[in-house]
C-alpha cells in the first residue's frame, strides 16, 4: 500500500491544529462547570469534587488517547482499520455475555461492562473502528474502479452494508436502538460523499423515508405495537416514543424526566437563571439531559453558543480535510463529523422535546467516560491529517479540491 501514499511537509508551528483544540477545550470547560452545578444541586449524585476528578481524569486519558492516534499517519491507519474493528466486534459480543446486571435493569440495554465501580461501553470505541473501517473499505473500493457505474455503486452499498451488518445486529441483540442510529448516520454520510450516483441515492432516500415513516406508523398503533414486540422491541421504548409525542400527559412517572428538562431549559429564558443558580431538578442532568444545566443557567444565548462551538468545531474538520486532500482521510473526516453531529442533533433535540428520548450523550460536554474516549479517539484521527499532511493517492486525486 505504501505507493499510494505521498508525503508533503508542513511547518512545524501547523502541525498542530489549534482550531480544534479550542473548541474541545471550550467543550470540555463548559462539560466540567455543567457537571459542577448538576452535582452540586443532586442530593443523590456523588460529591462535587468526585464528579469533577472523575471527569477530569477522563479528559487526561483523551487527551492521551489524542497524543497517540496523532503519532498514526494514514498508512499506518489503514493497516490498523481492519484490526480495530474486529477487536470492537469481539467486545461487542462480549458484552452480551458481561454486561452489568444493575444497567441492564435500569436502562434495558445490554451494552455496559462493569468493573467493580467502573463501566465502560464498547460500542463507544467501536464507533471510530467503523469509521477507520468503512474509510477504508470506500478508499479501495474507488481506487479499484476509477469510474463509477450503478454496478460498482451497488458493489460499493454492499460492501458498506455487509461491514455494518454484524455490527447492527450485535447492537440489536445488546437493546441498544440509540447507538445504532449513531452507526446507520456514520453509513450514510460516508456513502453520501463516496460518489454513489444520485440515481441510486436518491431512489434509496426515499426508500429510507418510506421505511422510517412506516415504522413510525407501528410504534404509534397497537397492532404494530404487537408486531414490533415479536421482533424484540422492548415496552421502555415505546413509551419513550409516548412521551416524545405528548410529554405533558405522564408528568410524574415515564415523562418526569423529558417534562422537567423542558421546565429546566424553559425557566432559563434569553440569559439564564445565572451560573450555579439550578431550581430545576432533572434526572441524570449530569450526563444525558446535560443540555438542561446549559438552558437553565445560560438560557437561549449559552445553548446558542454551545451550538456555535459545535458548527465551528465541524468547520475546522472539513477546513483540515480540505487542506490536506487527502481521500482517505476524508472518509475518516466525514465518519467523525456525522457522529459528533448526530450526538448533537439527537441529545440537545430530546431536550427540548423535538426527538424521542435515547441514551446519546452531548460530546465532550457530558459526565461519562466511554463516549469521551470515543470522541476523542475521532479527534485524534483529525488531528494526525494535519500532523502528518499525507495524501492517500488515486487516479482521481486531482478531482479531491
Amino acid at each position: 500500500m505504501a505507493d499510494r501514499f505521498r508525503i508533503g511537509k508542513a511547518d512545524d508551528e501547523s502541525r498542530i491544529d489549534w482550531g480544534v483544540i479550542f473548541c474541545v477545550l471550550m467543550l470540555a470547560l463548559i462539560g466540567l462547570a455543567s457537571i459542577y452545578v448538576a452535582a452540586n444541586h443532586d442530593s443523590s449524585a456523588t460529591s462535587v469534587t468526585s464528579a469533577l476528578v472523575s471527569q477530569l481524569i477522563w479528559y487526561v486519558i483523551g487527551v492521551v488517547a489524542i497524543v497517540i492516534i496523532m503519532q498514526f499517519d494514514s498508512e499506518q491507519l489503514w493497516k490498523v482499520a481492519p484490526i480495530a474493528y474486529w477487536i470492537g466486534i469481539f467486545l461487542l459480543f462480549a458484552v452480551l455475555f458481561l454486561y452489568s446486571r444493575s444497567y441492564a435493569a435500569s436502562t434495558g440495554a445490554k451494552s455496559w461492562f462493569a468493573l467493580g465501580p467502573l463501566t465502560f461501553q464498547p460500542s463507544e470505541v467501536m464507533k471510530p473502528a467503523f469509521i477507520l473501517m468503512l474509510a477504508r473499505v470506500t478508499s479501495d473500493h474507488n481506487h479499484t474502479y476509477l469510474q463509477h457505474t450503478t454496478k460498482s455503486d451497488w458493489l460499493l452499498i454492499g460492501k458498506l452494508v455487509m461491514w455494518t451488518l454484524p455490527v447492527a445486529v450485535l447492537l440489536k441483540l445488546q437493546n441498544d436502538f440509540g447507538t445504532m442510529l449513531v452507526f446507520f448516520a456514520i453509513v450514510g454520510g460516508v456513502a453520501l460523499i463516496s460518489g454513489i450516483t444520485w440515481k441510486i441515492l436518491v431512489p434509496a432516500a426515499a426508500g429510507i423515508a418510506a421505511v422510517g415513516g412506516a415504522a413510525l406508523t407501528l410504534v404509534v398503533t397497537s397492532w404494530g405495537r404487537t408486531i414490533l414486540e415479536h421482533i424484540g422491541f422492548q415496552s421502555y421504548q415505546f413509551e419513550r416514543v409516548d412521551t416524545w409525542r405528548n410529554p405533558a400527559a405522564d408528568t410524574s412517572s415515564n415523562g418526569y424526566q423529558l417534562w422537567q428538562s423542558m421546565k429546566a431549559i424553559g425557566s432559563g429564558g434569553v440569559f439564564g437563571t445565572g451560573f450555579n443558580q439550578s431550581k430545576v431538578y432533572v434526572p441524570v442532568r449530569e450526563s444525558d439531559m446535560i443540555f438542561s444545566v446549559i438552558g437553565e443557567n445560560f438560557g437561549f444565548i449559552g445553548g446558542l453558543i454551545l451550538i456555535l462551538l459545535y458548527f465551528l468545531l465541524i468547520y475546522q474538520m472539513i477546513r483540515v480535510t480540505f487542506d490536506t486532500k487527502n481521500v482517505f482521510y476524508a472518509y475518516i473526516s466525514t465518519g467523525v463529523i456525522m457522529m459528533v453531529l448526530f450526538h448533537v442533533f439527537e441529545n440537545i433535540g430530546m431536550s427540548i422535546g423535538l426527538l424521542p428520548l435515547t441514551g446519546i450523550p452531548l460530546p465532550f460536554v457530558s459526565q461519562g467516560g466511554s463516549a469521551l474516549i470515543g470522541n476523542m479517539i475521532g479527534i485524534g484521527m483529525i488531528m494526525s491529517m494535519r500532523y502528518h499532511y499525507k495524501s492517500y493517492m488515486f487516479s482521481r486525486n486531482d478531482d479531491f479540491e
